[in-house]
């Protein structure tokens, strides 16, 4: 049985967007009269990529299965992919191809207790465990602490759990914690696109992308760019609602819990002998005076 799921969509808007966004002068080629729409045309990225311009227009229209990785690749260079962009080209290829049993998709696991007790450990830096959905599924205290406008949400107390595309999207009171909101929002949006190329199959995903679209009109906008995104570090700016303005730089790394899990341990800290230390080192002195609260989130569903 063909279990392969339906993503001509996401082929079709990936690489239509990705075409849009090209120049001919910035792939050496001429410029010549007025052009319809912005970006290269299709005969001119199958030249790029040393194709037919019909094989071309039937790989953007989403017939993907079968494409052999040096084409692929001569398709990623023509439209001069970043390395994002060519893993998540590569995983809706991968999607797409035949399978007569269903593929194992990721299952979310428990964190295990080494996990806790070494974001625990971490007293001076915020540490938290996301997995591909946004779901905050692990954190020590000074985390909790400095997202407790996450935490504290009503899409945390609706769902259960926090989780960060919900509250950037479908909570208002997103727009003044974070202080650059647009440049958050197009992140999570790239982020919630890579996870959806990497696991095709995981319906929560589906659900969560649904949602959001069906109650977001600036998710809509920024889901339908089709931009991605793997890696995600920075400087990140937050308006604290206890010690005010912050500018903490973040670092995200895979996480591996299990044979078939990987999530993402992301740590934000400031910078040595700044007034965003001070303020950092307040926020977490003031979560070391609250109560004893268990970091973990519910069980994974």
């Amino acid at each position: 049985m063909d279990r392969r799921p339906d993503n001509r969509d996401q082929i079709r808007g990936f690489l239509a967007t990705r075409r849009a966004k090209l120049a001919p002068e910035q792939v050496g080629l001429p410029t010549s009269g007025r052009r319809r729409v912005p970006g290269l045309r299709r005969e001119e990225v199958a030249v790029l990529a040393g194709v037919s311009t019909e094989w071309y227009t039937r790989l953007e229209k989403g017939h993907i299965s079968g494409v052999s990785e040096e084409v692929l690749e001569a398709v990623a260079q023509a439209l001069q992919l970043d390395q994002d962009e060519r893993t998540y080209l590569f995983d809706l290829a991968r999607a797409a191809r035949p399978t007569r049993r269903a593929p194992s998709r990721r299952k979310d696991v428990q964190v295990p207790p080494r996990v806790q007790w070494l974001l625990d450990s971490m007293t001076m830096s915020s540490a938290f465990v996301r997995n591909g959905r946004q779901d905050i599924v692990a954190g020590n205290a000074l985390a909790r602490a400095l997202h407790a406008p996450v935490f504290d949400s009503p899409t945390t107390a609706q769902h259960g759990r926090a989780n960060i595309a919900r509250y950037i999207f479908l909570d208002p009171g997103s727009k003044q914690f974070f202080v650059d909101w647009d440049e958050a929002a197009v992140a999570t949006a790239a982020l919630l696109r890579a996870e959806a190329g990497r696991e095709p199959h995981d319906r929560a995903l589906r659900e969560l992308v649904g949602e959001l679209s069906t109650l977001s009109t600036e998710f809509r906008g920024r889901w339908a760019a089709h931009d991605v995104r793997i890696r995600h570090d920075g400087t990140k700016r937050l308006w604290h609602p206890e010690v005010g303005g912050l500018e903490l730089t973040y670092q995200s790394l895979d996480l591996p819990v299990s044979n078939r899990t990987v999530y993402d341990l992301t740590i934000y800290t400031a910078e040595p002998g700044t007034a965003f230390e001070d303020r950092l080192t307040l926020l977490a002195s003031l979560a070391a005076t609250q109560p004893e609260e268990t970091h973990s989130t519910d069980q994974p569903r």
